[in-house]
């Protein structure tokens, strides 16, 4: 089982950083918004601010489970205000480019809150993936490291709509002080549950993978108290070989914590 804070962290100084990559994270290869927790990690090394406001990636190269290194290079910042170039190799092999903003946390400004969080069960009242042991599901050892309670856990026999929502809880910690840490949960699950979604449009053994191209994510409010967070996946359109997607992150209360999207690409699954 992996650690988010431990696996994600970064060492160094100076705008120069090198973290693990851990194979407790892997899915098709390290976990994509595992990859960019790091970065993001990164970004929160090389700044006193303590607000991350937005990240975006691409995803440049798929990483080998090994030592990675981090350049985080200022692109502006002022006293309320920085954004932060990340670029991420592996024995200089580019592996993933990010732009991030962080901002103070003590700045006021207009409120307004319309969000409203779709109508699902609690996660108190469903039960968890382990619990279903859904037979053939594909268990990669990505999955060992949340406790994830799925709204429709039934096992699919063809397409329908291309949508995905379910509860997680990070394990064996679930809340984290530090706020990149507490921002990287939040960033590995809205990258994470676009393919679900995407693939819930299709027949359940359509010959195709769909790994991420890029990711954006908006941070809206920070809940580092809440250890259950309810996602909801959803992808408008495939076309092309493309899957645009877009997900939300939730507290228990109906909190909106982030928006994620993030534009899939198609690649055949290869043949044993």
């Amino acid at each position: 089982m992996g650690n988010l804070a431990l696996d994600t962290r970064v060492e160094g100084a100076d705008g120069r950083f090198r973290a693990h990559l851990s194979r407790d994270w892997e899915v098709w290869g390290p976990n994509g918004g595992y990859v960019a927790a790091v970065a993001l990690r990164a970004a929160g090394a090389a700044t006193s601010l303590r607000r991350p406001a937005s990240f975006a990636c691409q995803y440049l190269n798929v990483a080998q489970f090994d030592a990675v290194d981090l350049a985080v290079q200022t692109l502006r910042a002022s006293r309320r205000a920085a954004a932060l170039r990340v670029s991420m190799t592996q024995r200089e092999r580019p592996i993933l480019e990010a732009l991030v903003w962080v901002v103070d946390d003590n700045v006021p400004g207009l409120e307004h809150d319309i969000a409203v969080m779709p109508a699902v069960p609690s996660f108190s009242a469903l039960p968890s993936f382990d619990e279903l042991a859904i037979p053939g599901y594909p268990w990669f050892p990505f999955w060992n490291n949340i406790e994830s309670r799925p709204i429709d856990p039934g096992e699919r026999t063809q397409a329908g709509e291309p949508v995905y929502r379910i509860w997680l809880r990070y394990r064996p910690t679930a809340t984290f002080d530090d706020p990149f840490i507490d921002a990287a949960r939040l960033v590995v699950g809205l990258d994470t549950m676009m393919w679900p979604a995407a693939s819930r449009g299709h027949e359940p053994q359509a010959p195709y993978q769909a790994p991420n191209l890029d990711l954006a994510v908006q941070f809206h409010r920070a809940a580092p108290e809440a250890e259950w967070l309810f996602v909801d996946a959803q992808s408008a359109i495939g076309s092309g070989g493309l899957l645009g997607c877009r997900s939300q992150m939730w507290t228990a209360e109906g909190r909106l914590l982030a928006t994620g999207t993030g534009q899939l690409f198609c690649r055949p699954v290869a043949s044993s």
